[in-house]
C-alpha cells in the first residue's frame, strides 16, 4: 500500500536572477514498511525530496501525496498536524538541544503536538525506547556529555516517541565512524522490522544502499534508478 507518492515533483530555487532546478519532475511511490534508500551525490536533488516529503519544502509544481492527502491542497494547520503526527525526523548534525538531558530530549516532541502532555501510555513508550536504543545509563547526561553515536541513538528514539508512521533520515551516518554508522543502521533496521516503520533515507554512503530494500537513485533532480529489492 502506497504511503508516499511523489508525482511529477518539481522544486525550482532562485539564485541571484538564476532558476536553479534542484529536483526536475520525479516520480516515487513508498510503501508502508519500506526502507527506502535517495541515494545521489551532493547537490542531486536528495535531500530537496526529502524536504518536500518532510513538509519542510513544497514543490514548484507536481504534487506530494502523503497517507492519501494531496499536500498542495491542506491548509498550514493541517500541514502542521501532519508533519508532527505522522513523520519523524533524524538529522546528521543530531539536532538535539543542549540544555536538556537525554531522557528530556527524547520527550520534547510530546510537548509540541495538539496535547503537550506525558501520560502514563507516553512514558512506557519511552522506557522502551531507551531500552532499544541502549542508553538506559545516560539518561540525565546532555548531549555534550554523549559520544556522536550515543547522540545519533537519543535523535533515533526522539523521532519515534510520536510513533510516526513514516521517518526521515538525512545523511544518518555522516558524522560517524564506520562501525558505528553499522550499529545505526542495524539498530533502525530493527525498528524497521518490528514496527513496520516507513524509513526513507537521503544518503551517500554506501552502506545505508546496500541495506535498504528499495533504492531511487539521484541524479541532476531526477531518477535514474528506481529498484526494489526482492
Amino acid at each position: 500500500m502506497s504511503i508516499i507518492q511523489l508525482n511529477q515533483a518539481k522544486k525550482n530555487y532562485m539564485l541571484g536572477k538564476t532558476v536553479v532546478e534542484a529536483v526536475r519532475g520525479v516520480d516515487i511511490d513508498i510503501s508502508a514498511g519500506d526502507f527506502i534508500s535517495i541515494a545521489g551525490p551532493s547537490g542531486s536533488g536528495k535531500s530537496t525530496i526529502l524536504n518536500m516529503i518532510g513538509l519542510i519544502d513544497t514543490p514548484t509544481s507536481g504534487e506530494v501525496m502523503i497517507d492519501g492527502k494531496a499536500t498542495s491542497k491542506l491548509r498550514d494547520r493541517e500541514l502542521t498536524n501532519l508533519r508532527h503526527d505522522f513523520i519523524g525526523f533524524i538529522f546528521q548534525s543530531f539536532n538535539l538541544i543542549p540544555v536538556l538531558t537525554v531522557r528530556e530530549n527524547i520527550e520534547f516532541p510530546l510537548l509540541l503536538g495538539k496535547k503537550p502532555k506525558i501520560t502514563k501510555e507516553h512514558r512506557e513508550w519511552i522506557e522502551y525506547l531507551i531500552g532499544e536504543v541502549g542508553l538506559g545509563d545516560h539518561l540525565k547526561h546532555r548531549p555534550n556529555e554523549l559520544s556522536g553515536g550515543q547522540r545519533q541513538r537519543v535523535a533515533i528514539a526522539r523521532a519515534m516517541v510520536t510513533k510516526p508512521e513514516v521517518v526521515l533520515a538525512d545523511e544518518p551516518t555522516a558524522n560517524l565512524d564506520s562501525k558505528t554508522g553499522e550499529q545505526i543502521l542495524a539498530l533502525m533496521k530493527k525498528v524497521n522490522k518490528e514496527l513496520n516503520t516507513t524509513f526513507i533515507f537521503s544518503t551517500h554512503d554506501m552502506k545505508v544502499v546496500d541495506i535498504a530494500d528499495h533504492v531511487v537513485r539521484i541524479k541532476d533532480g531526477l531518477v535514474i534508478e528506481n529498484t526494489r529489492r526482492a
